[in-house]
């Protein structure tokens, strides 16, 4: 496959799954802000999220204070930040069309339908009552688009990479998120209704609230939260699911070109073998924000790397 033709795939994957999960955190924020206090609590609340997209910095540089309106228009319809949903779906669309041949047709149209609907939004789609119903749809049409992937593509060189770019994503989110509220998981931390509902929306915002009741049985509990989102492979989102996922794709591309593997492929073993033998206590009691801070930067050299061998060197 050519470099240009896997760059647009990955990228392509990676924008479809950004533009869902800033929608998931949109959504558990929103019932976070109603909860905090006044003012101060708010613009926390707001700040954290756009800290789990990654977009705090460039935000920072047009507002001064993080008010709910600036800060729901800066993630959603705002093309000027990257990793907000407008960006995002038109990056993902671009890139489709780009390998429009490498997709299946129904691929093409959740991507391109979504495009064309997107288009017609205003900045009443985001006001009031109306932007729940917004948020639901930007998640229905990311998992349209990976239900379509799933369902419809040969299992070869343009899904691997379709599929690397969406788990990269994926992990990096799930990362990011616990880390944008880490102190809420510290052992010193108080078991009040302030933390607790950081845990709920820590839950929410990778639709795993009723997986944590599924397999705990229990209250929520901030070690069962962090152990589920970082360390239980059943669930799709948590990292050690996320970098098993990316080891055997990394494994299945080196097989299929060569059998060479790279530094790409160590490095998601490593990260992969840190998880999978890790426990939960340990993580925490070592400090949850200096374990998550390091995957955030061991997942960005592994986007990296994997840029330097297969794509064309695209790692913004």
């Amino acid at each position: 496959m050519l470099s240009r033709t896997a760059d647009s795939l990955f990228w392509l994957g990676r924008y479809s799954e950004r533009a869902g999960n800033v929608a998931r955190g949109l959504g558990a924020t929103l019932r976070m802000a109603l909860l905090a206090e006044p003012v101060d609590g708010v613009e926390r609340e707001w700040r954290a999220l756009m800290v789990a997209a990654g977009c705090e910095p460039g935000f920072r540089e047009r507002h001064d204070t993080a008010a709910q309106e600036a800060s729901v228009h800066w993630l959603t319809l705002d093309p000027a930040n990257p990793s907000g949903i407008a960006a995002c779906v038109e990056a993902a669309r671009r890139n489709a069309r780009t390998v429009r041949t490498a997709l299946t047709v129904d691929m093409w149209e959740a991507i391109n339908d979504t495009w064309i609907e997107f288009r017609r939004f205003d900045s009443g789609a985001i006001c009031g009552d109306r932007l729940p119903g917004f948020l639901d749809w930007v998640k229905s049409r990311t998992l349209l688009f990976n239900g379509a992937a799933a369902d419809t593509m040969l299992r070869d060189d343009a899904w691997r990479f379709t599929h690397l770019g969406t788990i990269l994503e994926r992990a990096d989110n799930t990362a990011r998120l616990l880390d944008s509220r880490h102190g809420a998981f510290a052992p010193d931390a108080a078991a009040d209704a302030a933390c607790y509902a950081h845990w709920q929306a820590v839950l929410r915002s990778v639709g795993a609230l009723r997986a944590y009741q599924h397999v705990y049985h229990t209250r929520l509990d901030p070690a069962r939260v962090a152990e589920l989102l970082l360390l239980r492979p059943e669930l799709p989102r948590s990292l050690v699911s996320c970098y098993a996922q990316v080891e055997r794709t990394l494994e299945a591309i080196s097989a299929a070109n060569g059998g060479n593997p790279g530094e790409c492929q160590r490095l998601a073993g490593e990260l992969h073998a840190r998880l999978r033998f890790g426990r939960v206590g340990g993580i925490l009691d070592h400090g949850l924000h200096d374990f998550l801070t390091g995957v955030i930067e061991e997942n960005i050299t592994l986007g990296q790397e994997i840029a330097r061998r297969y794509l064309n060197g695209q790692t913004a």
